[in-house]
């Protein structure tokens, strides 16, 4: 089955700036950033011509042996001595920052969570009980409220003044300050109004240290229409607006930009699980109701980072868990980024409010090659979805006009059921594949042009014949290099395939795995006479990236 599909590109129209929105990642082991695999990766980051890129992490604040494992990490950073006063001891939470910007990265600091001896545990069911043993705070404790509000506010303008001796006012200001993550959840043990009282302590206390510091709440979890999530959102940002300042007693709270998460989906442990994939459009519904919110609270100027926003909500899962998680393996994470992305940029320009998101990904050390988790390379290889953030870095920042006939407009978020593709039982079966993109000069003046197809259905096997025509060239002589992601292309999982699918791959094994791991060329460069404008036909499966440069 094949369709045809017209792409027009126009080099002699302008259109604006390229937000290069896609620099922020994160995920929740901090301490998995300086271990060797850690900073090989942040190495590989930098490395991107658009960098640096923002990186968060969570636990930061928590107690511990400072040794990373899944969905935990610790940095003892704030203990109490036998007097009950507090000590900072900053070794282990410099390590991490440090790594960051050694690297060529910056810090997208999460300010969390409670560490052991702060932590409140009338919060704890049963409140107080074995609080001697450590279990029970690495279980829940780390989300119970402070114990002390005035202890915390000392402990983050210690937090903050230490990172501004160190590093300087100037650096620290260029970096994001957040308080918390999905406190609408387990992670916070407290009430929307605590998390409020939280804020206004950390607020004051950041800003009487460097009032430059750029702070943001409240990542709250998906905003589906009448979820707790969404009245948390509204809970805090009527707080921040027009509330009672509880460590002030006046009205309002600062808050310089805004966090809140999107996940196209979600995937339990289920060994034996019936197929489900994840939903771009379910994703990009959930930004469009947090952008309402946040319009109706007046809060439109602020920039807004979805601190996570991800095809589904389980990072360390992978296909040994529930087998749907093979999509992160393949070329489709890749298309549904490129996707997704391009559906926040163009409905934030609809709003005009300047969106990031964050990809919640990043490496796990001693996983099964091709594990399946959320990660962007497996035992030091390169996924196909890295491969289209080595496409994102390497583009310029003066938008030209394009346009598709495959395009989907973002009339479907109009649809009252979109929300109910959020579920582990969607297939994205008998939709169709869209193929969208957007043009860019590049920093020497050449023509950038990336173009994805995508469809939900990870089945789907649809050959999409591509016109693409570029106009305002003049008359002259172009090179002409054709890169893509696909099955075939720019996609190490299809040699570990054909490599028999080894858990541990070595030796020459893993060389010709590695080797695929790069961003590939279609075909040969070319060069062609334009004639006042450009023509090129080509062929795109369902799910792939092309990425054009005309020199």
């Amino acid at each position: 089955m094949s369709r045809q599909v017209n792409v027009k590109v126009d080099a002699g129209k302008s259109t604006g700036v390229q937000e290069h929105l896609w620099r922020y990642i994160g995920y929740d082991e901090c301490n998995y950033t300086y271990i060797p695999e850690g900073v090989e990766l942040l190495e590989k980051f930098a490395a991107l011509e658009d960098a640096p890129y923002y990186f968060r992490t969570h636990f930061m604040f928590c107690t511990g042996n400072c040794h990373g494992t899944y969905k935990f990490g610790s940095t003892n950073v704030y203990w109490e001595n036998e007097l009950g006063e507090p000590v900072y001891d900053f070794t282990y939470y410099d390590y991490i920052i440090d790594t960051f910007l050694r690297t060529g990265n910056k810090p997208f600091v999460e300010l969390g969570f409670m560490p052991m001896d702060l932590a409140d545990t009338n919060y704890l069911r049963p409140a107080a009980g074995n609080w001697e043993k450590y279990g029970q705070y690495k279980e829940a404790g780390w989300t119970c409220p402070p114990k002390d509000y005035d202890k915390w506010h000392a402990f983050i303008k210690a937090v903050a003044a230490h990172l501004v001796e160190k590093y300087g006012e100037e650096e620290v200001k260029s970096w994001y300050f957040e308080l918390w993550n999905e406190p609408d959840i387990f992670y916070w043990s407290g009430t929307a109004a605590e998390y409020c009282k939280l804020y206004d302590y950390t607020e004051h206390a950041v800003h009487e240290v460097l009032p430059g510091l750029r702070l943001s709440g409240p990542a709250v979890t998906g905003i589906f229409e009448g979820g707790h999530a969404q009245k948390f959102f509204r809970f805090f940002l009527n707080h921040c607006r027009d509330g009672a300042n509880f460590c002030t007693q006046e009205k309002g709270t600062r808050l310089d930009f805004i966090t809140f998460h999107v996940k196209g989906g979600g995937f339990p442990f289920e060994m034996h699980a019936p197929k489900a994939v994840p939903s771009v459009e379910s994703l990009v519904h959930q930004v469009k109701l947090g952008l309402d919110i946040i319009t109706e609270y007046g809060y439109q100027d602020r920039e807004v980072v979805l601190s996570e926003a991800d095809p589904d909500g389980w990072a360390a899962g992978g296909i040994y868990d529930n087998a749907n998680m093979i999509f992160r393996n393949t070329e489709y994470y890749a298309t549904y980024i490129a996707s997704a992305y391009d559906k926040i940029d163009r409905l934030g320009s609809q709003y005009g409010i300047r969106i990031r998101p964050l990809a919640w990904a990043f490496m796990f050390p001693g996983e099964r090659c091709f594990e399946g988790t959320r990660t962007f390379t497996t035992q030091g290889i390169d996924k196909a979805v890295f491969n289209m953030f080595k496409i994102y870095g390497s583009l310029g920042d003066e938008k030209l006009a394009f346009a598709s006939d495959g395009t989907k407009t973002l009339e479907f978020l109009q649809e009252p059921e979109i929300g109910v593709k959020n579920h582990s039982r969607y297939t994205g079966e008998g939709e169709d594949t869209e193929v969208a993109g957007f043009a860019v000069r590049g920093k020497n003046g050449e023509i950038q042009i990336v173009i994805y197809s995508h469809c939900n259905d990870r089945d789907k096997e649809e050959t999409q014949e591509i016109s693409l025509t570029v106009e305002g060239i003049g008359e002259k002589e172009a090179a002409v290099s054709h890169y893509r992601i696909d099955s075939a292309h720019s996609n190490a999982y299809a040699e570990w395939i054909k490599q028999g699918r080894p858990l541990f791959p070595s030796g020459e094994q893993y060389d010709a795995i590695k080797k695929k791991d790069g961003l590939e060329k279609l075909c040969a460069d070319k060069t062609v006479m334009a004639q006042g404008c450009l023509r090129l036909d080509f062929c795109m499966p369902s799910h792939a990236v092309s990425y054009l440069v005309i020199q």
